[in-house]
């Protein structure tokens, strides 16, 4: 069963009848290719409404500050904790990620639907914050899959890679906390049942 976030109407929109607006929320390990589903979906469904994260983590080749990710200093974002800015945030391999709270809420405030795309860590505390969302569990097709794209990735050193993989054995074993499971055996694919659930 999907639940839903409530609207000023009281479910469905009263003038165009189409259901209440929605959180959902992406998860799934550490290099099972959540960027590029979510990249996908924003190539052909430029509508869709993505929260961008704010992280401490140095951005690699071609990211763009406030288009993949708000790159702030470890002082900028323990203020942010400490103003309560967040709706989860988490440390994953030596840097902090965090989704800011106001454009989520005011999204779903105007009756619109907002995707999530975070860390289990944080998918976690998006459950405890808003049970009503629909969580969505992006899951590799093997292990050995996994292990490879984030080798082949080429982005990281050694000990970061090796952190992932020991994190990515917790958060596949994850997988049965969510709504849904998609497998990202094809990006386009994957994107194509994300986009359906949304």
């Amino acid at each position: 069963m999907v639940a839903e976030l409530p609207s000023e109407t009281g479910g469905a929109d009263a003038h165009t009848g189409s259901p209440a607006a929605r959180l959902t929320v992406l998860s799934g390990p550490s290099g099972v290719g959540k960027g590029s589903v979510v990249a996908e979906i924003r190539r052909h469904h430029p509508s869709v409404w993505l929260s961008v994260s704010v992280t401490t983590r140095k951005p690699r080749p071609g990211e763009t500050d406030g288009v993949e990710y708000h790159f702030v200093s470890e002082e900028e974002f323990a203020r942010m904790v400490a103003n309560s800015e967040f709706l989860e945030h988490a440390e994953f391999a030596g840097n902090h990620y965090g989704t800011p709270r106001r454009p989520v809420e005011h999204r779903l405030a105007a009756g619109l639907p907002a995707l999530l795309e975070i860390e289990l860590q944080g998918a976690r505390q998006v459950r405890e914050a808003m049970p009503e969302a629909h969580f969505v569990f992006l899951a590799p097709p093997s292990w050995e899959e996994l292990e490879r794209r984030l080798v082949g990735r080429g982005t990281e050193d050694e000990d970061t890679i090796r952190r992932r993989l020991e994190a990515g054995l917790l958060e596949v074993a994850a997988e049965k906390e969510f709504d849904i499971v998609v497998v990202n055996d094809r990006v386009e694919q994957a994107a194509k049942q994300l986009v359906a659930l949304l």
